[in-house]
Parts: structure tokens; C-alpha cells; sequence
């Protein structure tokens, strides 16, 4: 398999295990406590992976892991639980599934970075899909369970988005770093939690065992996987997967809770699934390519000015040495720049003088004028020097335009 396709499949594999938290959390776990089991989630984890990386933050990275902390975990979770508590669950569901639509917005003002086509077309089938699975007639609107779920769908989106940006420290892999996320978002939890809910819930049998499936492969391992494709895949491609949650939701229903999936939720199910196969395409669009006339270093030593007159580069063209230095400043300058000191060096010859046309019959090899000339004539103090500070030295008479002797470069 490629290698993309199995970041890819990797990184999928956490909002499928996310997908299983409603199945848990109704079967297995404490009823009215989503505050304590988001907490209970995931400082459990965080201090487990905390224990066997042995790594803490340092320098800006408390304050950057406080923030994705933050943004991750300890404020999504408890919009999330209050948007799902406040609106039927398939509302809830559709309206965390508008993600893919502000990472793409986030990504433009963050990174700068402009999403593909089929990410794009993706980011709008993709909720579609959702909510031809989960919504049903007469679902509810309440505001402030749309707000709570809008406003986690833009913590969770801007999470995915920083995550990218500002990446690791240096020698810290993917475990250290989602352990500190996970302690800083479940600390944040626990006060809210105890303040809302009051004492955690004594669990029992199932309640141990829907805990650990939480916080074992729910988040320790799905938030590692899910941190390792935002590192590697472009954000709105991972953005799109996370629809697989609800999708994976109502699939165990169907499995095994025995409820019914009509052919409108078919077709939502295949257009989701669509949605987030197009999205990890590569956008095969034409870009403009820059001319290879003008940008090309090759080009750049052949070319001439609109008055005939040979640019920099190629008057240094004229010896081994200049056409080193002609090479060296083509190399460090991009094509913009390359562009605007060949035409400052065409501006300051005129098309007329002698030594510009010296120097271009020295680049067509009809006479070596230019051999003591192009070294001398340029150096590094500036870059704008053309042939026209070849001069006769003042102790000599000039010589004459038809004479064969070539002239002497002033060193200064």
C-alpha cells in the first residue's frame, strides 16, 4: 500500500474509535455524568503516555500546549457533551460535522495555505452526507445547544489547524506531545466537572470497562493517531475524515442495537463516504508555470534586453570566473529578483555603448573583450555594476572605438 494511503487509513482509524463513544456511554457508563466522563476520558491517558515518554514542555510550549489543550480537549468536550445533552443527536452530530468547512476557512488565514479543489467540493459533501444519516423529522434547534455545537466544531477546527502550524519541538515525538495535550485539557475539565456535576460517579463493572475502552483506545491511541496524520496529511484532508464518527455511530446502532438504516440513509452513508475518498485525492489542476525564457538560469545568461543589450549575468558571461559569479548570483536570487537586476542592469548600460557591445561579442566568442572585464566590473557591494564601469585608466589615452586592443578595467 502507499505510503500516503496508509497515513491515511491510520489516521481514519481515530474518529472510528471515536465513533464508538455513543455505544459506551449508553450501554456501559454512568448516566448524567459527560462532564466527569470526558475528564475521567482523558487525564487518565494523558498521564499514561505522560509516564512513558518521561517529557514535559518547555520554554513556549507550556503556553502552546495549554492552548491546543485548550482548544482539543478542554473546552470541545464539554461543548460537545453540552450541545448533545441541549439537541437531539443527530443535530448535534451535523453540526460537529461542518468541521471540514472551518478548517478549510482556518486554513487560508493560518497557514496561508489554500485547500485543493476535491477537498473542497469534500468539505461540503461531507456534512450533507451526515445529515441525510442522522437527521430525522422534527429534529430540534435549540440556540444554545447550536452555539455549543458550533462553537466546539471551531475549537476542535482551530486545534487541527495550530496543530499543524506550530508542529513539535525539536526531538519530541507524537506521544509526548498528545500527552501533554491530554493532561492540560482533562485538568481544565476536572474543576468544571466537580462544579457542574459534583462528585465523580463511582463506577462499577461496565462502567470500568467503558471507561478504559475510552481511555485506552478512544483517546490515548486515537488522539496519537489523529495528532500523527495532522503532522503528515494536509489538514483539510483530515478534517474530512472526521465524519467517520457519527457515521460509525449509526452503523453499531444498526449492528447492535438493531435499528433500522432507510435508503435516504444509505445515500447519505455513500455520499459521506465519497466526500472523504475525494478528499485525499491530489488536485490534478493545471498551475501556471513561470516561462522558462525568463526565469530559467540558463535563460537568464542567454537572454537580451528589449534595446539589445545584454544583461548582467552575461556580461560576467564572458570568462570562467564571471560565469561562476554569473551562476552564484542566479543561484541565491529567486526568478522575481532575477527578473528586476537584469532589467536594473540593461537600464544602466545604454544600448549604444562600447562596452556592452564588447561584452556581447565576447559572449558570442567573436572577440575575448570582456575576459579581464567581468570579475572586476561586478562585485558584491553592488549588485547593480554593469559593464559600464570599464574605463580606460587616467594616465592613458583612450582608445579609439576601432582599435583591437582591449581597454583596461578600473578596480574600484
Amino acid at each position: 500500500m502507499d505510503r500516503r494511503w496508509t497515513d491515511v487509513a491510520l489516521t481514519a482509524a481515530a474518529p472510528v474509535t471515536w465513533g464508538t463513544t455513543y455505544l459506551v456511554t449508553a450501554e456501559l457508563l454512568p448516566p448524567d455524568r459527560p462532564l466527569w466522563a470526558g475528564a475521567i476520558r482523558a487525564l487518565p491517558a494523558g498521564l499514561l503516555l505522560l509516564a512513558l515518554t518521561r517529557r514535559r514542555p518547555h520554554g513556549l510550549w507550556w503556553g502552546r500546549t495549554a492552548v491546543l489543550g485548550a482548544l482539543n480537549i478542554g473546552v470541545f468536550f464539554p461543548l460537545l457533551f453540552l450541545a448533545a445533552y441541549r439537541l437531539p443527536g443527530g443535530t448535534a452530530a451535523v453540526l460537529g460535522a461542518t468541521q471540514p468547512l472551518l478548517v478549510a476557512v482556518l486554513t487560508v488565514a493560518l497557514l496561508r495555505d489554500r485547500p485543493t479543489r476535491p477537498a473542497l467540493v469534500a468539505a461540503v459533501a461531507a456534512p450533507l452526507g451526515v445529515a441525510l444519516v442522522v437527521l430525522r423529522p422534527g429534529a430540534g434547534l435549540d440556540p444554545l445547544g447550536v452555539t455549543a455545537g458550533l462553537a466546539g466544531a471551531v475549537a476542535m477546527a482551530a486545534g487541527l489547524v495550530l496543530t499543524r502550524r506550530w508542529g513539535r519541538p525539536p526531538g519530541v515525538g507524537v506521544l509526548a506531545a498528545t500527552s501533554w495535550q491530554l493532561v492540560a485539557g482533562g485538568l481544565m475539565i476536572v474543576p468544571v466537572a466537580a462544579a457542574v456535576e459534583g462528585a465523580p460517579p463511582a463506577p462499577d463493572g461496565p462502567a470500568l470497562l467503558g471507561y478504559a475502552w475510552l481511555g485506552l483506545a478512544g483517546t490515548a491511541l486515537a488522539y496519537v493517531l489523529w495528532f500523527r496524520g495532522a503532522a503528515r496529511l494536509p489538514v483539510s484532508r483530515v478534517s474530512v475524515l472526521g465524519a467517520l464518527s457519527p457515521l460509525t455511530a449509526a452503523a453499531l446502532g444498526w449492528v447492535v442495537l438493531g435499528e433500522a438504516l432507510d435508503p435516504v440513509q444509505l445515500t447519505g452513508f455513500a455520499v459521506a463516504v465519497a466526500a472523504m475518498v475525494l478528499a485525499q485525492m491530489p488536485d490534478r489542476s493545471p498551475r501556471p508555470q513561470p516561462a522558462g525564457d525568463a526565469d530559467s538560469p540558463a535563460a537568464a545568461l542567454a537572454g537580451t534586453s528589449a534595446g539589445g543589450v545584454r544583461s548582467l549575468p552575461t556580461t560576467l558571461a564572458g570568462t570562467r570566473q564571471g560565469s561562476g559569479r554569473a551562476a552564484w548570483w542566479l543561484r541565491g536570487q529567486p526568478a522575481r529578483s532575477r527578473r528586476q537586476s537584469s532589467g536594473h542592469a540593461s537600464a544602466a548600460t545604454p544600448s549604444g555603448s562600447t562596452p556592452a557591445g564588447s561584452c556581447a561579442a565576447a559572449a558570442s566568442g567573436s572577440v575575448n573583450r570582456c575576459a579581464a572585464a567581468g570579475p572586476a566590473a561586478y562585485d558584491r557591494s553592488s549588485s547593480h555594476r554593469t559593464s559600464s564601469a570599464v574605463q580606460p585608466r587616467p594616465e592613458r589615452a583612450a582608445i579609439s572605438r576601432t582599435s583591437r586592443r582591449p581597454t583596461r578595467v578600473s578596480s574600484s
